[in-house]
């Protein structure tokens, strides 16, 4: 059985590590309200929006649908959402899991000819993609700090031409997806080239659109901002997962500290009392032996 001072420690020691989960995970609390209100305001615009472009995408022809051509995937880029910060659970492994699998499922072929590039958003995801030496051409950590869709659309930008200009034939984007503050969805979409709106069944829908003032001032301005809508939709997604994940994470670790605690107490009693009853004896044989 430990010592009264090693057990005395201890509970120090779990009762500071106690304060700093559950100080963290009011924080945690705090930003996912904003994180969540801005992800909840920007869900039903996005949502719309995409099914429009989706729709849009599907009844363009080839020189005005410069971001939904299907061509032949010889070069792939895949963008990785993780955080910047631990203490999140599964929240940053879920994510790098997954994309290894897309990989080694779908790209196999492609990453084994150097044809496949990732870039991380995220200091977590870079750093596991780094340390196993994949092709990771970027990594944007401050992004995640200063969350703004002027700060996004750049980004945007950069994808959409390396994609228009043929550097790449797909953009995949892996990123956790926020339902609630204990739940995220693992997501895996592609970004470019634009999918096809899907139709339930065989049925086929027919899409007929009146552009005013005109088609191709409507095409050159819409679907370059619905991608950039599209892309800070992810990013608030993870941004508001992420501080869902960590407030349940620290949530968890002050109820496993509290029930520590509690274990220790049991155990500093016991060894307590099993010194006290030590001393008692020695005094009592002390003396029985002055008797004699």
């Amino acid at each position: 059985m430990p010592g009264l001072k090693e057990v005395r420690t201890r509970i120090a020691s779990v009762k500071s590590t106690q304060q700093i989960t559950s100080a963290m995970k009011m924080v945690s609390a705090s930003k996912l309200k904003r994180a969540q209100n801005a992800i909840v305001k920007m869900r039903p615009y996005a949502g719309k929006l995409k099914e429009i472009l989706e729709n849009l995408s599907a009844s363009l022809d080839s020189t005005d649908g410069i971001y939904s051509n299907e061509r032949k995937v010889h070069k792939v880029l895949i963008i990785v959402i993780t955080s910047n910060r631990g203490l999140c659970g599964a929240f940053n492994g879920n994510v790098t899991k997954s994309a290894v699998n897309l990989i080694n499922n779908d790209y196999a072929g492609i990453n084994k000819t150097r044809n496949l590039d990732i870039i991380c958003i995220g200091k977590k995801g870079s750093d596991f993609f780094v340390k196993r030496k994949y092709n990771v051409i970027d990594t944007n950590m401050q992004i995640l700090d200063s969350l703004s869709f002027d700060n996004v659309a750049p980004i945007a930008e950069k994808l959409m031409k390396s994609f228009v200009d043929g550097k790449y034939d797909r953009i995949v984007v892996v990123y956790n997806q926020f339902k609630n503050a204990a739940v995220q969805i693992l997501s895996t979409e592609q970004f470019l080239p634009i999918a096809k709106a899907k139709t339930p069944g065989k049925a086929k829908q027919i899409v007929d659109y009146i552009f005013e003032p005109g088609k191709e001032e409507i095409v050159s301005l819409l679907i370059p901002k619905s991608l950039k809508i599209q892309f800070y939709k992810m990013l608030l997604d993870s941004v508001a997962a992420e501080h869902g994940a960590r407030m349940t994470a620290m949530h968890k670790a002050t109820d496993n500290a509290d029930s520590l605690m509690k274990e220790l107490r049991l155990t500093y009693n016991k060894a307590r009392q099993a010194s006290i009853t030590k001393e008692i004896l020695e005094i009592v044989g002390g003396a029985e032996a002055l008797k004699g």
